[in-house]
């Protein structure tokens, strides 16, 4: 029943298409192929409230892309998780920071 855009040689319905952009990538998101978090243990990057974001951001520090997921979760504004080796509390931060420059 459900399936992503270009999986078949079907063409789906234009309101099946637009469901919740689930069907048409937002943009260039080639460089998550190349993110490290995507062959690490995904529960690291979402701990629990209080938890420890150090085995996250330490894989983060090693990353190829680690700008490119930064800025997608800050256009996309992400609300959970770590991204590009920052918490939700620091990209609001980061936002903030660059909102007052320019």
């Amino acid at each position: 029943m459900w399936g992503v855009v270009g999986d078949s040689s079907e063409q789906p319905t234009h309101a099946m298409s637009e469901l919740w952009g689930l069907f048409h990538p937002d943009g260039d998101v080639s460089w998550q192929h190349k993110a490290l978090c995507s062959q690490t243990d995904p529960e690291a990057f979402f701990p629990e409230k209080g938890g420890s974001t150090r085995d996250a951001k330490r894989v983060c520090a090693q990353c190829t892309v680690r700008e490119q997921c930064l800025q997608w979760a800050i256009e996309h504004d992400e609300r959970f998780g770590i991204w590009g080796g920052m918490s939700e509390r620091e990209r609001r931060r980061y936002k903030k920071e660059h909102r007052e420059q320019a």
